[in-house]
């Protein structure tokens, strides 16, 4: 009986540990502390993923911490990042977006509606196989445990929301399998230039959970198979 229980707590942590929460903004090379200028998650506690697309809570899994979440300032063209409670355990899609906050960052009403933009994104490769073999998905971010991308240049100063995301695709073969680890941190951008992010697509509604980079058998890949394709918007990096 004791072995019993002793492998029901084992596998109990090991569920945990593979997942995980996006809890820190990487400024400067360093990470901050948990949800200083990142708002906290309704996982911050069971590290639980989400998998309903169409949920409000696919914006940035709120919590109701807006108000009491910091705002980093930031440059446009620094680099940033998030930084996750462990390593990714899971393989998957990575993307980071941003959204033009109003009225300011630290309310709840910033991102809540046609706003969003896709800056960054890391896509597993492709490799095709021979001799008759399958081809495989490479995972380049698989067992780090953060991200970084770059501020656009040319954004335009002022209060942004940033939306750190991957897409965890070990159980993605039918609908509502694939896992979204997600969280969105608060800034304010200075030294800004004169762009116009697009195209521009709202939390929910981006996603379907049809797109083939959402429902897809990494495992097995189907013959005709050449590449991922990456869910979302085309990234305005300019």
């Amino acid at each position: 009986m004791k072995a019993f229980f002793a492998a029901l707590v084992s596998a109990a942590v090991t569920s945990v540990t593979a997942h995980y929460t996006l809890p820190d903004l990487i400024l400067n090379g360093a990470a901050s502390t948990d949800w200083e200028y990142v708002r906290q998650t309704q996982n911050y506690q069971d590290n639980m993923p989400l998998t309903d697309v169409t949920s409000d809570l696919i914006r940035c899994y709120e919590n109701n911490t807006a108000s009491s979440t910091s705002v980093a300032t930031v440059d446009a063209g620094a680099t940033v990042g998030f930084k996750a409670n462990g390593d990714f355990y899971h393989p998957g899609y990575f993307s980071a977006y941003m959204s033009k906050a109003s009225p300011e960052a630290d309310s709840e009403e910033a991102g809540t509606s046609q706003t969003w933009f896709k800056i960054w994104q890391d896509a597993p490769t492709f490799t095709a196989g021979t001799n008759g073999q399958p081809g495989t998905l490479n995972f380049a971010l698989e067992s780090t445990d953060q991200f970084t991308f770059t501020i656009p240049p040319s954004l335009p100063s002022g209060q942004y929301l940033i939306r750190g995301e991957q897409i965890a695709l070990h159980v993605a073969k039918t609908y509502g399998g694939a896992q979204f680890y997600l969280s969105c941190a608060q800034v304010n951008v200075a030294n800004g230039g004169d762009g116009s992010p697009e195209p521009l697509v709202s939390f929910p509604g981006a996603y379907t959970g049809y797109e083939p980079g959402i429902l897809i058998d990494i495992y097995d890949l189907p013959s005709n198979f050449t590449g991922y394709v990456s869910p979302g918007p085309a990234v305005w990096n300019q």
